[in-house]
């Protein structure tokens, strides 16, 4: 699996001070650490940027790439930023994100067709969040038929579902793994990838990590090619890599119906299992739901 560290974030509590002061020592850093660490690609998030954004941008990219070779996705709402990283970035980049809104994708199908570059296909429409999979599914089509028109292939395209925490929208993380079910049939050529941790979001502290890596385990069973993630999460990165497949083998039976006797289990198997059942929504979800 290509994984995409997620670490490189002005909005960030830890890091943030250092991107938009360029504390260029410190940015440097990071994406060293994310690269030792095993990232394929980095996320360079400068948030909205509205002021200085496209200075802000060449600046980021100029400076992660003196040090590091790895692509990166550009991460900003603002268009000029976009095409201010494009401009000096070497290798292939990725856009992040074009969502399904028509001025979204007016304004950077343009550049990426200019800079050759890829993008994240954000399923978000003009309506906002699609309500299940089915909508996500149109969106998706809808998307690759207007990249289709402008002569850019699937390749380039990487699908992001968006992935919302369970803690408030369980029924909208069933909708991400349906989805995710019809998507090499719905999306040949295309990659696909999510903001992960969005899953645990609002969970107590020490929860987020099995759910983090329960629904990672689980999308790929149905093709996630790629994820943005904590770069340091050292047992994630096992597991995306090819490790712990006696869980992963589990949580995959568990997805098939299965109903594995508790009372033969580890701890550990136990927790992966009602994870994988909150996931589906088969459990309701409870802070508490590891104890019940």
């Amino acid at each position: 699996m290509i994984l995409i560290g997620e670490n490189i974030n002005a909005t960030s509590k830890h890091f943030g001070p250092a991107i938009k002061e360029r504390q260029t020592e410190i940015v440097q850093d990071l994406a060293l650490k994310q690269r030792q660490a095993g990232m394929d690609y980095l996320d360079v998030n400068i948030g909205p940027a509205r002021k200085q954004g496209p200075e802000l941008m060449e600046w980021i990219v100029t400076t992660i790439q003196e040090v590091v070779d790895l692509p990166l996705f550009l991460d900003t709402t603002n268009v000029e930023a976009i095409e201010a990283g494009l401009k000096v970035h070497k290798g292939k980049a990725i856009i992040n994100s074009i969502s399904c809104k028509p001025e979204r994708i007016e304004a950077l199908f343009p550049l990426v067709k200019k800079y050759n570059a890829g993008f994240v296909g954000l399923l978000l429409g003009p309506e906002g969040i699609p309500r299940d999979s089915s909508e996500r599914g149109m969106l998706a089509a809808e998307l690759m038929a207007k990249a289709a028109e402008e002569g850019i292939p699937n390749e380039d395209i990487w699908l992001d579902p968006i992935v919302l925490p369970v803690s408030s929208q369980q029924d909208q993380v069933r909708g991400c793994t349906e989805f995710m079910q019809m998507f090499r049939e719905l999306a040949p050529g295309c990659q696909s990838t999510c903001g992960l941790s969005n899953v645990s979001n609002g969970t107590p502290a020490e929860s987020r990590p099995i759910l983090n890596l329960t629904y990672l385990i689980m999308l790929e069973k149905y093709g996630l090619s790629s994820a943005i993630v904590n770069a340091f999460d050292q047992e994630l990165i096992e597991i995306a890599r090819g490790g712990k497949e006696a869980i992963k083998r589990l949580i995959w039976q568990v997805m098939d119906g299965a109903e594995p006797n508790l009372n033969t289990l580890t701890p550990e198997e136990i927790d992966y299992v009602k994870t994988t059942k909150v996931l589906l929504g088969q459990s309701l979800y409870s802070h508490s739901w590891l104890k019940l």
